[in-house]
């Protein structure tokens, strides 16, 4: 029979089988970096397109909704860690169905993402040196990354955290430099003031429409953070370590997303910014910082191999949870040296089917995979919510001492998050430009589901 959801929770959490091998500073750097990338250093250009300074608006907006739903999962995370996360949490909560859906949807979400991140580190690989093909490169990031993700799991977060700490301490640095830019304070610099927030059609200059098309461009940014609570199940301490990062990470994250769009708008015009550049560049030029556009090269290339690295890290954890629960082949369950070696192998394979992919349909059948999954970080964060809105009744009911952390105005803005999410989903499907993304992942997520379902009748029958 399968599984339903229990009225109960266990008495006693199962201890997962993978050693303790990151610690309290992996775990937190994790969390501050593991969010910036690409995706704020190149993409926010297309943001400040739409919405000019109400760009600001939109990353607190997106962010609010991000750091609620982070919230949400931390509490879970820290009540019941478990290296599937929220997958766990969704089976528990919700039944077999929901635990096999979220984890078979986020671990396709990671291994294609990771193809673009390394076609696209490749590629500026590739412009330092052209004597090397692109698809060599992407072969050395993919084997690098494979055995470091093969080796203990501490390689894994050493790797994470300096590269976390290179990408935080970029973008500290660039908050200080644009501040003193803004004040005058720097050498053949003038007092900027508010002129370029006010000027250029004020501050919303496309009105709220603009600022509502901007939440659509930057909400998928913040992606990423759920690795963390995927991470905390190996550290020696999971509860007190994923309550730490999660408490560190969700308010400095906001400050560094909201604080360097506001700088870059305050900086320069919003129309001298451009789709596809980065504003951090266009910044840095403007303030007279030598080289910029190679500064930030290493920057945006350090931060593609950060999220590779940690997409493969929980493709592989998440396919291995899911396997511990029958929901993937038993034979990724082997662990050699404390390592889910076969779930690493399980992903990265698919991870290279994608990259060839990529490279050789970059605008057909890639970019129908990447479709597929453009929404489903969206899908991943309903069935969060949902899952808690169950469980963090039975543990206040039963195990009320796993409380460590606890969702902020429980239930109303679990509520709120549901359908603030529902409201991005409404938004994506008026929006010409984001709409197939959307019907491409309810595509994905239904055939999920209906694999999901084939599942529950045969379980149901024997």
């Amino acid at each position: 029979m399968p599984e339903a959801p229990s009225d109960t929770l266990p008495a006693g959490l199962p201890a997962e089988p993978l050693s303790p091998g990151l610690k309290q500073r992996h775990l937190t750097m994790l969390g501050l970096g593991g969010v910036i990338g690409a995706g704020l250093f190149v993409g926010s250009g297309a943001g400040i397109a739409v919405a000019g300074p109400g760009i600001v608006v939109s990353y607190l907006i997106a962010g609010a909704l991000a750091m609620l739903v982070m919230r949400m999962l931390g509490e879970m995370s820290a009540a019941m860690p478990a290296s599937g996360s929220f997958s766990v949490h969704a089976e528990r909560a919700m039944g077999r169905w929901a635990g096999f859906t979220a984890g078979w949807l986020y671990w396709f979400l990671l291994v294609v993402v990771l193809a673009v991140e390394a076609t696209a580190a490749a590629q500026i690989a590739n412009g330092w040196v052209p004597g090397v093909p692109q698809w060599t490169w992407v072969l050395l990031f993919m084997v690098v990354f494979t055995v470091a993700n093969l080796a203990a799991v501490k390689n894994f977060g050493e790797f994470e955290f300096w590269f976390a700490a290179l990408k935080v301490g970029a973008i500290v640095l660039f908050l200080i430099l644009g501040t003193l830019a803004i004040f005058g304070v720097l050498p053949d610099t003038d007092p900027v003031g508010l002129t370029n927030l006010t000027g250029q059609g004020g501050f919303l200059p496309n009105g709220w429409h603009g600022v509502v098309s901007g939440v659509l461009t930057v909400v998928f940014a913040f992606g990423g953070l759920e690795v963390v609570t995927i991470a905390a199940a190996e550290t020696d301490d999971p509860a007190r370590a994923v309550s730490r990062a999660v408490r560190s990470a969700v308010f400095r994250i906001l400050f560094f997303y909201v604080g360097s769009m506001l700088v870059i708008v305050t900086v320069l015009p919003w129309t001298a910014q451009h789709a596809g550049l980065s504003p951090f560049v266009a910044v840095l030029d403007a303030i007279g910082i030598p080289s910029a556009g190679n500064i930030m090269n290493i920057v945006v290339f350090v931060a593609l191999l950060s999220a590779l690295n940690a997409n493969l890290y929980g493709s592989s954890r998440m396919i291995f949870s899911l396997a511990e629960r029958g929901e993937a082949p038993r034979g990724l369950l082997k662990v050699s040296g404390n390592v889910p070696r076969r779930a690493v192998l399980a992903s990265v394979a698919f991870g290279f089917v994608s990259v060839l992919l990529n490279l050789k349909w970059p605008d057909s059948v890639f970019l129908y995979m990447l479709n597929a999954v453009g929404a489903v970080l969206l899908f991943v964060w309903g069935m969060i919510a949902a899952s808690q809105l169950r469980l963090r009744r039975k543990i206040e009911r039963e195990t009320p001492e796993l409380l460590q952390l606890r969702m902020w105005a429980f239930p109303w803005l679990t509520w709120a998050t549901l359908v603030g999410l529902a409201a991005v989903f409404v938004l994506m499907l008026t929006d010409r430009a984001a709409r197939p993304q959307l019907l491409w992942s309810l595509g994905a997520t239904a055939a999920v589901l209906a694999v999901a379902g084939v599942r529950e009748l045969r379980d149901h029958r024997r």
